[in-house]
């Protein structure tokens, strides 16, 4: 194959843009756990480890390339069965860390199921979706899509690691932009500001209130001659789900994803506990100023005050060191990356290709939002890591499979096969 025909095919900038990403968590990531008299390329250093999960991912993503397309969708099914039974395996032999199940550990290495389940969880809603027959407008289509998307979730809670489920609510961005109709997404802003309110009031008061609500809004449709059934069925259906909410927010969520929720409301204020990495990373923010204290000098990254600052905080250590300039580099290249994959979506007119390009692009987002927003304070510590630069042999496996699924499919975007 010729080169021109090599850069018609692929998407050579959005490899660029990963290739930039990979680097800077590289060089990140290295700053973090820089000792003098440590060797760095060690396999016992976090640098060394990553350094080696880079190449067997830049090995994976060309190995990926040689396949056909074809064979993931054909396979897609059988992938996410066998996925869905290694999560259920890793809640009873699982390794608990951070006080998840979430890890088998193998020679050293840990494997994270939850973070392999994204691009196949993305093929089969692909590949279920772009059936002649799947109209998101049927009530059947709906509920497969919510079975297939709602099983990892609920899994991967039990761990319980409420971060990473929070991760496949960004498949419903793109059911909503495939067709599913719009009051799933009205459901979703009333369901986030029910869970809210809930964290935030006395379970009973809201009770009590949506009872005198509805008591008084039922009087005037009374008076009106409006039908109150639609009304009933949305105040009974409110406080069945306030319900279930402070029934898992207490009882299933442990003590420390509470306070973090908490912390970032307002509720409480804690900056010794729960909200000392959040207050450590706006210090480092604060230090780094417009062009940043420079490589291997900020100073809350050589104390090693920010807990996690070669993974899920990695962005503090940007923010440090390399000021605004740097932190304005990084969101940049995620906001090119992830529109210059929506904007090849559109252009597929392959329906299956379509629906896989905008789940990575979805999932991307949804990891890179929240994690710059857990980092800056203004959402809580869920235990997100920085797609492609934070440090983690599953993450950045799992980031690669997207990004060649991307890539491999993208490539077909003449073809209708």
């Amino acid at each position: 194959m010729s080169r021109n025909l090599i850069l018609e095919k692929f998407d050579l900038l959005s490899i660029i843009l990963v290739s930039i990403l990979t680097i800077s968590g590289l060089i990140n990531i290295y700053s973090t756990t820089y000792v003098s008299d440590s060797v760095m390329f060690s396999l016992t250093n976090p640098f060394g480890k990553q350094l080696l999960f880079v190449f067997f991912s830049a090995a994976l993503f060309c190995i990926i390339l040689f396949f056909k397309g074809k064979l993931f969708q054909q396979y897609s099914s059988l992938m996410y069965l066998f996925m869905t039974i290694t999560l259920i395996l890793v809640l009873f032999f699982g390794n608990e860390i951070k006080g998840a199940s979430s890890w088998f550990s193998f020679f050293g290495f840990s494997f994270q199921p939850s973070e392999f389940m994204k691009p196949v969880t993305g093929l089969v809603l692909a590949k279920f979706l772009s059936n002649i027959h799947s109209d998101l407008k049927r009530t059947k289509v709906q509920l497969y899509s919510f079975i297939v998307v709602f099983i990892p979730i609920l899994l991967i809670i039990l761990q319980p690691d409420p971060g990473t489920a929070l991760i496949y609510f960004s498949f419903f961005f793109v059911l909503y932009i495939v067709g599913l109709p719009s009051i799933y997404m009205n459901l979703f802003i009333v369901s986030v500001i029910l869970f809210l309110i809930t964290i935030l009031f006395d379970m009973n008061n809201i009770i009590l209130f949506i009872s005198v609500l509805t008591g008084l809004l039922g009087l005037i449709f009374l008076y009106k001659k409006i039908k109150i059934g639609r009304l009933l069925f949305l105040s009974i259906s409110s406080i069945i789900f306030i319900i279930f909410i402070d029934f898992v927010y207490n009882d299933i969520f442990e003590q420390r994803h509470r306070d973090r929720f908490e912390v970032v409301l307002g509720i409480t204020e804690d900056n010794r506990g729960i909200g000392y990495n959040t207050n450590q990373s706006q210090l480092a923010f604060k230090s780094g100023g417009f062009s940043g204290e420079g490589f291997l000098n900020g100073s809350q990254t050589k104390g090693n005050f920010v807990p996690e600052q070669h993974s899920d905080y990695i962005f503090a250590t940007i923010g440090e060191e390399w000021g605004f300039i740097g932190t304005f580099t990084i969101i940049l290249v995620y906001t090119l990356l992830i529109m210059r994959m929506i904007n090849r979506a559109n252009k597929h007119r392959n329906i299956f290709n379509k629906i896989f390009i905008y789940s990575v692009a979805s999932i991307f987002f949804f990891q890179f939002s929240i994690n710059v927003s857990m980092v800056v304070g203004i959402f809580p510590t869920v235990g997100i890591p920085l797609p492609f630069i934070s440090y983690g042999g599953s993450s950045m496996v799992a980031s690669i499979l997207l990004f060649a699924g991307y890539i491999k499919f993208d490539s077909y975007k003449k073809e209708k096969w």
